[in-house]
């Protein structure tokens, strides 16, 4: 039984690999490559060195082989600590992109509006990204050489790759002109906050803070039907000086609305605090 639970986790994990990485593919083939935007990474990489070299390579083909470098790379120097997501991922990537390159050729983009393919350029792989880091994944690529500059560099990692983004970005002015190169710039801005956005939203809990003096009630409610925990300790009102006690809980967006509205009927004078968050660690929530 537990073997199969652990089957059916991992069936769950790598579908949602997939659908992260297919909204990467659809985003880059669709609306990046069409229209030459270069956001770093290798994609961007790609979308570059395709101009380059001419018609003789593609760029789904660049991205293939670069991965595939990386991967025997990554998996010579890393060994075990070298992911199957990351893997899996990488090559879902590549191939897909390959596999697209051959169905449905893009020899232009969707549409003449550079700033509507620009957004769909970056919220599709934005949004797959974070799907992707949300549980451990990603797509290989610059990820790889990341997790080989922590192990045999002291440099700042973060700081390393937002430099190669831009400057690959930067690459687009001279190769593809400066529409292209602007909007390139552009869309890496929107694409190093929305990933983070992104999710911070996909982790979005509500954290409550009740002032009361029956919590007994609440935490009922919270224990029984919303099949959550709380911690409660004493409080005293500063201006009253009555005793009062405080319950802490944590619970997700759809329970808070039925918390809220059962407190404001069981206990209309409690006083209630509600905050996002989205840093959550423990039994229950992220590990």
């Amino acid at each position: 039984m537990k073997q199969q639970t652990v089957i059916v986790q991992k069936a769950k994990e790598y579908a949602l690999i997939t659908v992260g990485v297919m909204l990467v593919v659809f985003g880059v083939y669709f609306f990046k490559f069409p229209n030459n935007f270069s956001t770093g990474g290798v994609t961007g990489i790609a979308v570059i060195l395709s101009r380059l070299f001419g018609s003789s390579i593609s760029s789904g083909t660049i991205v293939l082989v670069i991965n595939v470098i990386l991967l025997v790379i990554g998996y010579l120097s890393l060994g075990k600590s070298f992911g199957n997501r990351t893997v899996y991922g990488s090559l879902l990537l590549s191939l897909s992109l390959r596999i697209l390159e051959i169905i449905v050729p893009m020899d232009k983009p969707l549409t003449n509006q550079p700033l509507l393919e620009l957004a769909f350029a970056v919220i599709l792989p934005s949004v797959g990204a974070a799907l992707l880091f949300n549980i451990g994944a990603s797509t290989g690529g610059t990820d790889i050489i990341a997790m080989l500059l922590k192990k045999y560099t002291s440099l700042d990692i973060g700081r390393s790759l937002l430099i190669t983004d831009f400057l690959l970005t930067v690459a687009v002015f001279p190769v593809f002109g400066v529409t292209a190169g602007l909007l390139s710039i552009l869309g890496l801005f929107l694409k190093s906050t929305l990933v983070d956005d992104v999710i911070e939203n996909l982790n979005l809990n509500k954290y409550f803070t009740i002032i009361c003096v029956d919590p007994k009630p609440i935490c009922d409610y919270i224990l029984n039907n919303l099949h959550r925990s709380a911690t409660v300790f004493d409080a005293k009102g500063a201006f009253t000086e009555k005793e009062k006690k405080i319950i802490l809980t944590v619970i997700s967006r759809s329970q808070a609305v039925q918390l809220r509205k059962y407190i404001r009927q069981a206990d209309p004078d409690a006083f209630i605090l509600i905050t996002n968050t989205s840093e959550i660690i423990g039994r229950g929530f992220r590990g």
